[in-house]
């Protein structure tokens, strides 16, 4: 077994797609695609239902991506603790995945004018509110760049851990212009304004139930007039979900700084104009305050507090 088989498969399942994913992993198609059969022999399972378009976990697949992820993280530590130290010296981020293709980029620029330069370098995003705080309050990064909303509150000792709203963005409910329902399609805008009367389900991208954004949103259907919807896909990767929103297959709450283009082009329209429909979102900033003589993690800290008078906005820069 090859750990870049691992990072293929949570490619390929952030990304429902062969072609996107070796895209990504830059490789060709039929050789993304040997290799993800190659883990599949080495599991001893299907990992991947070959037979629905966007591609879909099988079971076993949505089993094995949490092992799969915390697999990558454990052998990228353990190699990082072992070098030696003129080879270390990162700056460890633990980060929602959206945000490390959306925000993240503007903002190290912006950071990297105020501080000493430095080198940064992702722990992989492991889906669950829980399971990301963890990699902070275990030591294993040194900041957590997370999404924050009211209604959906973080579990850590405020004695210990400090954090500083550095940006904003909205989770907004968009679909491709026509979704597919069975063998017909229907237009989407203003869809959600028909929820409290509509008599036939809507096909969802779900997040699931531990992710952010699964939490904030149940939050948020709790709060509003029901919509009769069918779970048709679940991923608690918003990039992933994209893909699929894109092609018709249902009804997504995603960033809008993730779908700011796909919006201005048309190929994903908002579902509804009443924001009632919209989660306004601060991008937060989180550190331990135990580690106060690291000299690097209080520079950045200080820079981010001196930024934060003039907040990188991705709605905004999109």
């Amino acid at each position: 077994m090859e750990i870049k088989w691992l990072e293929d498969f949570v490619t390929l399942a952030e990304t429902s797609s062969f072609s996107r994913a070796a895209e990504i992993r830059n490789v060709t198609q039929p050789a993304f695609s040997r290799r993800i059969k190659q883990l599949e022999t080495w599991v001893g399972a299907p990992l991947i239902s070959r037979a629905t378009m966007p591609a879909e976990l099988t079971p076993a697949g949505r089993n094995f991506l949490l092992t799969a992820r915390d697999a990558i993280r454990m052998f990228y530590a353990v190699r990082e603790s072992l070098r030696p130290p003129t080879e270390q010296g990162l700056v460890r981020f633990a980060a929602l995945h959206t945000l490390t293709i959306t925000f993240f980029p503007t903002w190290l620029q912006e950071l990297q004018c105020e501080t000493p330069r430095f080198g940064t370098s992702f722990i992989a995003d492991r889906g669950g509110i829980e399971a990301n705080l963890a990699a902070l309050t275990d030591g294993e990064a040194d900041f957590f760049l997370t999404y924050a909303h009211k209604e959906v509150p973080f579990h850590l000792e405020r004695d210990k851990f400090a954090f500083l709203t550095i940006g904003s963005d909205r989770l907004i409910p968009v679909a491709a212009p026509r979704l597919r329902l069975d063998a017909s399609t229907r237009p989407v805008a203003g869809i959600l304004d028909e929820a409290g009367t509509a008599t036939r389900a809507l096909p969802y991208l779900d997040y699931g139930f531990s992710s952010f954004f699964g939490v904030a949103l149940g939050r948020l259907f709790s709060k509003r007039v029901p919509f009769r919807r069918q779970t048709v896909h679940e991923n608690s990767i918003s990039a992933g979900l994209k893909e699929l929103a894109l092609t018709g297959a249902g009804i997504c709450w995603l960033p809008e700084s993730l779908v700011a283009e796909e919006i201005a082009s048309g190929a994903l329209v908002a579902c509804s104009s009443d924001p009632a429909w919209t989660l306004d979102l601060e991008i937060r900033l989180y550190r331990s305050l135990e580690k106060t003589s690291d000299t690097m993690v209080e520079a950045i800290w200080k820079s981010s507090r001196a930024l934060r008078s003039r907040p990188v906005d991705p709605v905004e820069k999109a």
